[in-house]
Formats: C-alpha cells, structure tokens, sequence
C-alpha cells in the first residue's frame, strides 16, 4: 500500500540525498489520479496497457516495434528503469487514473554539466482528454527547477504530433525551432519540434 506525501516531501525523497523504498512513493494530481514508482509487480498490468493501446502509441513511439512482446521484456525493462531511480540516470514514473494505470512520464536524461532534462510522455488509449499528462508534466517541471538545480527543460515531439505538442505549449514553453528528420520513426524519418522552458520563465509563468 502506498503512503500518501504531500509535494514538498515527494520531492525531497525521490530527488533528494535520502533514498527511501519505492513502494512508498505517491504523488497525487487531484481527486482523480496520481504519479508513482512503477514496480516489478506492475509488470502484468503495464504490458497489458501496451498490449491494449499498441497501434495507438506505436504511432509515435520508436521504442515499440513488436505486436507480440513478452510479459517478460516489461518485466525486464521495469528491472531496468528501478535501478534508474536515484542513480542520477533518466527514469520512468507511473501515471494512475483512479486505479487504473494510464501511462508514463519521465526525465529521459539528465546533463548536470549543463543543468538540462528533457521530459517524455505517453497515455494509453482511452485517457486522453482528463488533463493528466499536463498535470504531470507540471509536477516533473516543478521538481526540476526547484529541487535538482535544472536549468532548462526540453520536449521534442514529431511535428505532426499536435496533441502531444499541444502540452508544453499549455505550459509556457518555446518553440525554438524544428529538429529536421531527428528521429527515426519505423519506417521513417521524422521531423521533431523542440520545445523549451528556463527556469526563470517557469517562476514567472508559475507566479
């Protein structure tokens, strides 16, 4: 069972120097869903939800390229991402829709040298439209700048993906121009729209 934190704890224990156990984390988003470490017995339900949302999330999604993977290749890419958490290496968190896992967000890496992240996303089908990755996303941002010295924060997404570019411009983010054939999308070469936050710009967008 999870124990609810208020946001300032969140932060300070998934982000901080004190390292606390997985199972403990959960962030709320209001009434109607949460964020949470994504565990080893989330293993059948994730792939269910990529199994179930598959044509709609290969769409724009590099990384998924068989209809028929394994419950063990979730099982082991949820072994991976738990030894992300805190390693200073990009990991994933879990988006929950009441008590029905909805989808992913996460930090895909990040540069301290630079103090910069670049955030990703995706829902499965059906929980589109309920807000939840901008609520998400506004979480992850808030975390970044005010706890992780992050200066700068990115999202790219294929231009032509307007729902998904529709979420940093909602919150306040630059277009500061069009990564040409960026990505290799299947069979494919994508163009990708480059957006981006400061710090400072987050403050007084978030004031």
């Amino acid at each position: 069972m999870f124990g609810v934190f208020e946001l300032e704890t969140w932060r300070t224990r998934l982000f901080g120097s004190c390292i606390i156990i997985a199972s403990m984390f959960k962030l709320s988003l209001g009434p109607d869903a949460h964020l949470a470490h994504i565990e080893p017995y989330h293993a059948p339900e994730l792939h269910a939800l990529i199994k179930t949302s598959y044509n709609h999330l290969r769409e724009w999604s590099n990384w998924l390229k068989d209809p028929d993977r394994l419950l063990e290749n979730t099982e082991e890419w949820i072994a991976k991402n738990c030894a992300n958490y805190g390693s200073g290496h990009g990991y994933e968190i879990g988006i929950w829709h009441g008590d029905r896992m909805a989808g992913q967000i996460g930090y895909n890496y990040f540069d301290n040298n630079d103090r910069r992240t670049e955030i990703g996303y995706w829902l499965g089908k059906g929980f589109q439209g309920k807000g939840l990755i901008t609520r998400s996303c506004g979480a992850l941002i808030d975390n970044a700048f005010n706890n992780m010295n992050i200066n700068r924060i990115e999202i790219r997404c294929g231009t032509e993906n307007l729902k998904s570019r529709s979420i940093p411009e909602k919150l306040g983010f630059k277009l500061e121009g069009i990564a040409r054939e960026s990505e290799y999308l299947h069979d494919r070469f994508i163009d990708l729209a480059v957006y981006a936050i400061l710090a400072a710009e987050w403050s007084r967008s978030d004031s």
